[in-house]
């Protein structure tokens, strides 16, 4: 598993540490599971890549694992992100729904209104449950409203997560930056890590490819304000920028850079060959909490050229060889572009390090002390 970056504290890692089935002292494994997310398809993001993998790995296993989104109720679009739904009063319909399919343990995903309605119906009926912290949103918040009221947005925010997360029996985080942010946050939760994982027979280096000119950077993720990409497409560099995905920013950005290929969303295959075409992977957010792109594009055989943020930190760890982390993105990109290492071997580090079975088991072994 991913070593500990130096400095942070000792954080429980749920792969590591899973009941043994053998063991007669163990909570049996729960074998229905329910997860509730405000993140579903058809959105496209880390949230919904994380629990799409748990269930097809657990109902392999026999599990019957169901996820409840929002495509289940009256929807409205969040303002600025017409992409993403949000459920409408749904306490009522997501009751019925949770005591039809009778779990035996129950995940909350998100802070929406399908997690609140979630939690509240958890709490009504003394049902024990986890969450999971995902997303960043005081750090989103902060970046839409004016700067003389940021630091009032960004406290009322941690507060209301707070709240959210309290009765919770734990709370999955991805990677131990996220964990220390979280306490001094004033989180006081038994928190757990759980990585992510990668689909290795779709992400992996392609073959040899002759210098290029001009090198390629690809950016792959949501083309949106908290993702910092305009500082990415601004940088003065000698290369061919890229950027896969979609969001409330592109159609400005692709006016503003016309130099720059926007690509649009890619998924499987057409993902693949994209991180396979680049040289290096740029990742200009300051506000994430993981980052599976990061774990595809080092499976793929790039370098990351990525700022000293949660996610970033954790992932590439101060190894040379997976890329750098520096305040100054262009000195970045550039140190990044002649790393130590091989594609080969940073695929190979993924390899060793993240696996969406692993998750999937280690989910399920915590999901056990749910039926208590």
């Amino acid at each position: 598993m991913t070593p500990e970056p130096a400095g942070l504290p000792a954080l429980p890692d749920a792969q590591a540490t899973p009941p043994r089935a053998s063991d007669p002292t163990a909570t049996p494994l729960p074998r229905r599971l329910l997860i509730v997310s405000d993140a579903w398809h058809p959105q496209v993001n880390g949230v919904v890549r994380t629990y799409e993998n748990i269930a097809r790995v657990l109902a392999a296993e026999g599990c019957a694992v169901r996820v409840i989104g929002p495509d289940a109720f009256r929807r409205v679009a969040l303002p600025f992100y017409p992409e993403i739904p949000l459920a409408i009063a749904p306490y009522r319909r997501l009751a019925r729904m949770i005591e039809d399919f009778a779990p035996e343990a129950i995940h909350i995903a998100v802070e929406g209104p399908l997690g609140w309605a979630a939690r509240r119906w958890c709490l009504a009926t003394g049902t024990p449950f986890s969450t999971a912290f995902h997303t960043n949103f005081p750090a989103y918040a902060a970046l839409r409203v004016p700067r003389p009221v940021r630091a009032a947005v960004t406290a009322q925010t941690i507060a209301a997560l707070r709240r959210f997360h309290a009765p919770a029996q734990l709370i999955h985080v991805a990677a131990p930056s996220v964990a220390e942010m979280l306490r001094d946050w004033g989180f006081r939760n038994r928190l757990v890590r759980l990585s992510r994982g990668v689909d290795l027979s779709l992400f992996h280096p392609g073959p040899d490819r002759p210098p290029a000119a001009r090198p390629v950077l690809l950016y792959v993720g949501r083309v949106a304000p908290e993702k910092n990409i305009e500082e990415f497409l601004e940088l003065p560099v000698a290369a061919r920028k890229v950027v896969v995905g979609d969001g409330p920013l592109r159609a400005t950005l692709a006016r503003r850079h016309p130099a720059v290929d926007f690509r649009g969303t890619l998924t499987g295959p057409a993902l693949a060959e994209a991180y396979r075409a680049a040289d290096v992977f740029v990742f200009p957010s300051r506000t994430e909490t993981f980052g599976i792109v990061l774990i595809e594009a080092l499976a793929s055989g790039l370098p990351v050229a990525a700022h000293d943020a949660p996610g970033p930190r954790d992932i590439l760890g101060g190894q040379p060889g997976l890329g750098v982390i520096d305040a100054d993105l262009g000195r970045a990109v550039a140190r990044a572009l002649i790393a130590p290492g091989t594609p080969a071997q940073r695929h190979a580090h993924v390899r060793a390090q993240y696996s969406w079975d692993e998750v999937a088991r280690a989910f399920r072994a915590h999901a056990a002390e749910m039926t208590r």
